[in-house]
């Protein structure tokens, strides 16, 4: 066991991000079991360590360790759980958690045998914890974390650090809250900048071979989260990567099912079964209708790539701006919010507020009956009335 308590310290020390997580304030850090899922490489990683950095004076209390350690191979979480306990320790943090056998199970028992000790455990964002083989939905809290908002980008990058902003706020006062920010700051080319490789932390580790690595993230999802969640054999992994680079290619994407599977040489079940994957995967958005929830039944309205560091990795051609747009505001929106796609406009929104994305020139004409409409614009540094610059919808989280 020492070697885990030496890699946990060499982690502790060396880790040097400072950016506390916007989830870090909304997780109650009091319960006994708490799950964090999210994408390979969006930080949750670094969220625990930065929590246990600024929350354990002494550091013995606390323990990370990661399941896919060789440790694991011939021990088990229980047994570290029993001395990690019998030597003072209160909260131990665990990664990789999909990545174990049978993981439901055991937490199930070190929750119930261990009542001193706190629970921490992230995984994939295709881990269903709720609907695991034994029931967590009791005992674990969920939470999920996503890739950096322009806003925390903005943070990382020491640029500026304000706190988010609510749609609502921001709608109401959109203009001040530009105002303020480009009185600071020249914010369309740091916008272009996380367009292009801000979603993701790892950028900071450099970026000539940010887009590469980040492929390397996408096969492993694929290859190894989906895979430890999902029954899914090398012909599956196949059809999830080729279906992948076929969104890529048509992204957004208004799905004809039975054109695809053909295209696929799959079953419409299968399908569906896919995209619910890589939706689970965080690799895509896909829009439901309004008042539908997701099943494998369920066929989307509209299909994005999750985020647009993404587009710039796997189109082999030029970004297409109006694709950008769509795809980063649904990529922020969908953080807090329902989002579908609308009758008149492009999206919908809590079923509420309607908006149309285009560049600085983009008019009402689509939705201007429409109440409680809205055109979010690129290349706007500051709005009026009912238009608001696209980029200021990275402030919200």
């Amino acid at each position: 066991m020492e070697t885990l308590y030496k890699y946990y310290r060499k982690r502790i020390e060396t880790e040097k991000n400072t950016l506390l997580r916007y989830l870090h304030s909304e997780i109650d850090w009091n319960e006994r079991l708490i799950g964090i899922v999210g994408t390979r490489g969006a930080g949750k990683t670094t969220l625990l360590l930065l929590h246990i950095k600024e929350t354990f004076p002494d550091k013995s209390k606390a323990l990370y360790v990661s399941l896919d350690n060789l440790w694991f191979s011939k021990n088990t979480l229980t047994e570290l759980c029993d001395h990690f306990c019998a030597y003072g320790g209160t909260h131990i943090f665990i990664d990789e958690i999909h990545r174990y056998p049978n993981w439901a199970n055991e937490l199930k028992t070190i929750y119930d045998n261990f009542p001193e000790l706190h629970i921490v455990f992230i995984g994939s964002s295709i881990l269903e914890i709720y609907k695991s083989d034994v029931d967590l939905s009791r005992r674990a809290v969920k939470f999920e974390l996503h890739g950096l908002s322009f806003r925390e980008f903005l943070a990382l990058e020491n640029v500026m650090n304000i706190p988010a902003i609510s749609l609502e706020e921001m709608l109401k006062n959109h203009s001040n809250f530009a105002s303020d920010i480009t009185s600071k700051v020249k914010i369309l080319p740091l916008f272009k900048t996380y367009l292009e490789h801000g979603y993701y932390p790892f950028y900071r580790e450099g970026l000539k071979n940010y887009y590469m690595k980040l492929m390397n993230v996408v096969n492993v999802v694929i290859e190894t989260d989906i895979t430890s969640v999902e029954k899914i054999d090398y012909n599956g992994v196949y059809s999830i990567k080729k279906l992948l680079m076929i969104l890529a290619s048509l992204v957004p994407y208004t799905p004809n099912i039975e054109r695809l599977s053909h295209e696929m040489n799959l079953n419409r079940a299968s399908t569906l079964k896919y995209l619910s994957y890589l939706d689970k995967a965080e690799l895509i958005n896909m829009l439901l209708p309004p008042n539908k929830g997701m099943s494998l039944l369920t066929k989307p309205d509209k299909i994005f790539l999750n985020n647009t560091n993404l587009q710039y990795t796997l189109t082999s051609d030029r970004v297409d701006e109006g694709n950008m747009r769509e795809t980063f505001f649904v990529n922020q929106l969908i953080v807090g919010h329902k989002i579908s796609a609308a009758k008149k406009g492009d999206f919908l929104v809590d079923e509420k507020y309607t908006f149309e994305i285009g560049g600085k020139n983009k008019s009402f004409d689509q939705i201007k009956d429409i109440e409680n409409s809205f055109v979010a614009a690129d290349n706007l540094e500051i709005g009026w009335g009912n238009k608001i610059p696209l980029w200021l919808f990275g402030f919200m989280y």
